[in-house]
């Protein structure tokens, strides 16, 4: 594999990261929003990733990250006995979102690291090239 390539792989995975943290931080500015019904209930939303791969000659492998799509969890919607809120329904529920915030605040941190990650190997890859470059000075 060339070391060009590495900045294709990572720039990838950075692309990744971005949409994983954008997410992450909806989830998380939408987790006290209230509603009056399920069916208008935010729901927390997933990123969903895969490799990217390439076939080289009789070998498959994989030459970076590539994003297959956001998903809607699936867990059960919290419901909230409050009959004075004024979005509650007929029968004094309000309904929030199935945001869990210990796993948001989880999935932030390890999406951030996995960006810094990249962003490094990205770096010490620059540094290889140029080091290549000087040597025939």
């Amino acid at each position: 594999m060339s070391l060009f390539n590495v900045f294709g792989i990572s720039g990838s995975a950075l692309q990744a990261q971005t949409l994983r943290l954008n997410t992450t931080s909806s989830n998380m500015a939408n987790a006290n929003s209230v509603s009056s019904s399920t069916g208008e209930t935010y729901r927390a939303r997933h990123a969903v990733f895969a490799p990217m791969i390439k076939d080289f000659s009789d070998e498959k492998k994989a030459v970076g990250v590539r994003v297959l799509g956001i998903v809607e969890s699936n867990r059960p919607l919290r419901s909230e006995y409050n009959p004075s809120h004024p979005m509650a329904d007929d029968e004094g529920y309000i309904h929030l979102p199935n945001v869990n915030m210990i796993e948001e605040m989880a999935d932030m941190i390890s999406a951030s690291r996995s960006y810094q990650s990249n962003i490094e190997v990205m770096t010490t890859a620059k540094k290889m090239l140029t080091r290549t470059l000087q040597l025939g000075k």
